[in-house]
């Protein structure tokens, strides 16, 4: 059973945006804190950005004040905006809960380059 569905991802010239989106199981979405990492070639994979259920965030410190996370809990479905991006952003994008404890899914892409 797929329980989290990542999309959005793309490639995209340096400083422009991308919004990625994950579609939760409702179990899911309303029990637990939402997270994005990312997954570049030949390094393990990090935290990006987390959500808890009331809306309260933290950011990498490599995405502050690039990146935004957000929630739409009618929609259960957690979002990553993410502006001025850049090439080292380039990687694999996934969502689980916060820390991450089901299934990774397939990812979403995500390139940074010219």
């Amino acid at each position: 059973q797929v329980q989290l569905v990542e999309s959005g991802g793309g490639l995209v010239q340096p400083g422009g945006s991308l919004r990625l989106s994950c579609a939760a199981a409702r179990y899911i979405f309303s029990i637990y804190s939402m997270a994005w990492f990312r997954q570049a070639p030949g390094k393990q994979r990090d935290l990006v950005a987390a959500i808890t259920t009331d809306g309260m965030t933290n950011y990498a410190d490599s995405v502050k004040g690039r990146f935004t996370i957000y929630r739409d809990n009618a929609e259960n479905t957690v979002y990553l905006q993410m502006n001025s991006l850049k090439p080292e952003d380039t990687a694999v994008y996934y969502c689980n809960v916060d820390p991450p404890r089901f299934g990774w899914g397939q990812g979403t892409q995500v390139t940074g380059s010219s």
